[in-house]
């Protein structure tokens, strides 16, 4: 069996092929795909893609005229797949639903705690021997009100992190999780979670309910010197609107994970190059933004696993098997 491996990095290789114990043959490409590069498919059961790889119904329409049978997303996003085109193609959708969630929100943590207590500018300083505080002033956490959209397991994560915290925890989600609750975190209407808090984290996956669900309207709803972090996906939140609420203070201080246009820029070295996309360059103008490149997820356990039930959930599909997991099948 063949995997024609999309948008491939060094340690997308390292990863997958310590744990191919099944045989397949992993053909690796460091583009993404898309109509420009469908044609190398050759002989494959299966392709493997990524969050920035973009699989229209043109795209799948390809992939079934090459004979493939099995899309295979290493991330637990499946907003950039049409579904019912795969269906329509007898294409077989799975996932990674849930790949240590806590490094996700260990890193939604580490983002809060660099913003609020701007240990990366006490860094700088210290290097070029300035040891003055003026400027680096924080706020405590323990006893702030913490908002949380989207409580699954990266959510739960988080929540539980920052009750650790001593934070008050309130949250909004279709489904109410009845073991935070227990925990002291109460379910509130989005309004209020929004209107309520003093930081604000997306735990929440991307849909056509929920696009730019921070927005000009949702920006006025919230404490003025708010907090926001984003590490679920980039077009939860609309940049421009972003950008107008952080030059009128009403946002204090943002980190993110995530952009929404990130295909063109995250997972590449453009040190050397001039970018283009004003937006991205007027938020990194921000002294109180903090932007990565989509690498919250980027710990060695959650690789292990990605590998792990990317490369099994494959295997069972092409045995005509469903792997144990549910959530793993899209279509």
């Amino acid at each position: 069996m063949k995997i024609v491996f999309f948008s491939a990095q060094p340690y997308d290789k390292v990863f997958f092929n310590r744990y191919n114990n099944f045989g397949i043959k992993i053909e690796y490409y460091e583009t993404h795909l898309g109509l420009h590069i469908v044609n190398v498919v050759e002989n494959a059961t299966a392709v493997c893609v990524f969050v920035n790889d973009k699989l229209t119904a043109d795209v799948i329409a390809a992939l079934a005229a090459k004979g493939v049978k099995i899309i295979a997303l290493r991330c637990a996003g499946f907003n950039n797949v049409d579904l019912e085109a795969a269906k329509t193609y007898g294409i077989r959708v799975c996932r990674v639903p849930a790949y240590s969630p806590e490094a996700v929100a260990e890193h939604a943590v580490a983002m809060l705690l660099t913003l609020n207590r701007k240990t990366h500018k006490a860094y700088n300083r210290v290097r070029e021997q300035n040891f003055s505080l003026n400027g680096l002033l924080g706020f405590n956490l323990h006893g702030k009100t913490v908002g949380v959209i989207g409580t699954g397991k990266i959510g739960k994560a988080f929540c539980k992190i920052m009750i650790g915290f001593g934070s008050n925890v309130i949250a909004y989600d279709l489904y109410k999780d009845a073991g935070l609750e227990a925990l002291g975190v109460q379910y509130k209407t989005q309004d209020e979670v929004l209107q309520q808090s003093d930081v604000i984290s997306l735990h929440c996956p991307l849909n056509a309910d929920n696009h730019y669900l921070i927005n000009k309207v949702t920006l006025a709803q919230m404490k003025k010197g708010v907090t926001l972090i984003n590490t679920s996906r980039g077009g939860l939140v609309c940049t421009a609107d972003i950008i107008r609420a952080l030059k009128q203070g009403q946002v204090g201080h943002l980190g993110i994970d995530v952009y929404e246009q990130e295909e063109k820029l995250f997972f590449r070295d453009l040190s050397e190059n001039i970018i283009e996309d004003d937006a991205i360059q007027r938020l990194m103008s921000f002294p109180n933004v903090l932007v990565t490149a989509h690498q919250a997820f980027f710990t060695d356990e959650a690789l292990s696993q990605i590998a792990q039930v990317t490369l099994s959930s494959i295997d069972a599909l092409a045995k005509g098997e469903g792997p144990e997991d549910k959530a793993v099948i899209l279509v």
